[in-house]
Order: C-alpha cells, then sequence, then structure tokens
C-alpha cells in the first residue's frame, strides 16, 4: 500500500482552485440575459398570466413571438418599472 503526504500547500493550491472555480460559476449565473420567456417575466414582475397578457394586448409590453414562445427584451420589462415608479 502507497500513501501520499498532502501538504498544507497543496491544499492551498485545491483551496484557491475551488474558489475560482465557484466564482467562474456563480459569475455566469449573475449575466441578465437579454431576452426573456413569459415566466421569466411574471416572476421578475410578481404578476399573474392575465396581467402579462393585458401587458402586451394595450401595447405596454413589447413581445416578439417565435412559434407559441413569447419573448420580452430585458430594457423593455426595467422600462416599465422605471416608467410606473411613484415618487
Amino acid at each position: 500500500m502507497t500513501f501520499e503526504v498532502i501538504t498544507k500547500d497543496d491544499l492551498k493550491t485545491l483551496k484557491q482552485e475551488i474558489i475560482t472555480e465557484l466564482k467562474t460559476i456563480l459569475g455566469s449565473q449573475n449575466e441578465q440575459k437579454k431576452w426573456l420567456k413569459s415566466a421569466d417575466v411574471r416572476e421578475l414582475l410578481n404578476i399573474s398570466a392575465g396581467t402579462l397578457q393585458n401587458l402586451r394586448i394595450n401595447g405596454t409590453l413589447p413581445y416578439t413571438k417565435m412559434g407559441k414562445t413569447m419573448y420580452y427584451e430585458y430594457d423593455d420589462v426595467i422600462g416599465i418599472l422605471i416608467q410606473n415608479k411613484s415618487a
């Protein structure tokens, strides 16, 4: 049976590799997508599917339809929040 000795430097290197990998993973999750699906918009605005439909119908929120899926531009969704901001 062979034994390998792990030194403090080995552990520090491993720690640094883990931290770097976690930063990469978490950093990529925080990047905002340019286009959002309906479920993402409903969650972001905390609204129902019916309210989202009303925003589309009355032209408040522009959208793009590809097949059966509706996409909303992130900047448009944020724009609605800014326009309806109360002082």
